[in-house]
C-alpha cells in the first residue's frame, strides 16, 4: 500500500466533495437561514444531510454501480415531481415561519429533522448526480482508483469535502447573526421561501420540456 498515493486519493476526494457541494441551491439557502435563525451548529447539521447524499452519489460513481445509475435515470421524472413538491411545501413553510424559530444556538430539537430534509432534497435532485458525474468527467483519469482501499478513501474524501463546505458556509452565515434583526429575518424568510418555491416549480416545470 502506497501511503502517498492513498493520501493524494483522499485529498482528491475532498476536492470533489467541496466542488459538488459549493454551488448555492435550495440546501444552501436553508443552511444560511438556519445559521441566521438558530446558529452555526444547526446549519452545519442540516448541511451534513446534503453531504451524505453527495457521498452516496459519489460512491455510485466511484464503484461504478451501473444498475443504480440506470435506475436513477429511469426515475428522473418521479424524482423531479417528488422533490419539486417537497421544495414548494418547504418554501411555503419557510415563508410563513416566525422571524426567529428558536432561541440561542443549540436550543432546537429539530436538527435531525433538518438533516433528513436536506438529505431528501439532495437525493431527489437529479442535478446532484449530474453534478457529481460532471466533476468526475472533468477530472478524468485522476479519479480512477486501484483496489477497494483507494475507492473507499476517495468516497470518504468526498464526504469530508462536502462537510467542509457546509462548515465554512455555516460559520460565515452565523458570523452575521448578531446583525440580523427580527424584521430582517422575516424578510429573509420570505425571500428564501420564495426561492425554494421557485426551485420546486422549476423542477416540476422541467417535466413539461
Amino acid at each position: 500500500m502506497d501511503v502517498n498515493v492513498d493520501l493524494i486519493t483522499f485529498l482528491r476526494g475532498i476536492a470533489i466533495g467541496f466542488a459538488v457541494a459549493a454551488p448555492i441551491g435550495p440546501v444552501g439557502i436553508l443552511c444560511i437561514r438556519k445559521a441566521l435563525a438558530e446558529g452555526r451548529l444547526a446549519a452545519f447539521v442540516a448541511g451534513l444531510g446534503a453531504a451524505l447524499a453527495d457521498t452516496l452519489f459519489g460512491a455510485v460513481a466511484v464503484l461504478g454501480i451501473g444498475a443504480i445509475v440506470e435506475g436513477l435515470q429511469g426515475q428522473t421524472a418521479t424524482l423531479k415531481l417528488v422533490g419539486g413538491l417537497f421544495m414548494i411545501g418547504l418554501g411555503v413553510h419557510t415563508w410563513r415561519s416566525a422571524a426567529f424559530d428558536v432561541g440561542p444556538d443549540g436550543e432546537t430539537a429539530g436538527k435531525w429533522r433538518d438533516f433528513v430534509t436536506t438529505f431528501f432534497i439532495t437525493i431527489t435532485n437529479p442535478g446532484t448526480i449530474l453534478g457529481v458525474a460532471a466533476v468526475f468527467a472533468a477530472l478524468g483519469p485522476s479519479t480512477r482508483t486501484e483496489g477497494q482501499v483507494q475507492s473507499w478513501l476517495l468516497i470518504a474524501g468526498i464526504f469530508v469535502g462536502s462537510a467542509l463546505w457546509w462548515l465554512v458556509l455555516s460559520a460565515a452565515a452565523a458570523a452575521a447573526r448578531g446583525h440580523v434583526t427580527p424584521s430582517r429575518m422575516t424578510l429573509f424568510n420570505h425571500g428564501s421561501g420564495a426561492m425554494l418555491i421557485v426551485f420546486g416549480a422549476a423542477a416540476m416545470g422541467s417535466l413539461l420540456l
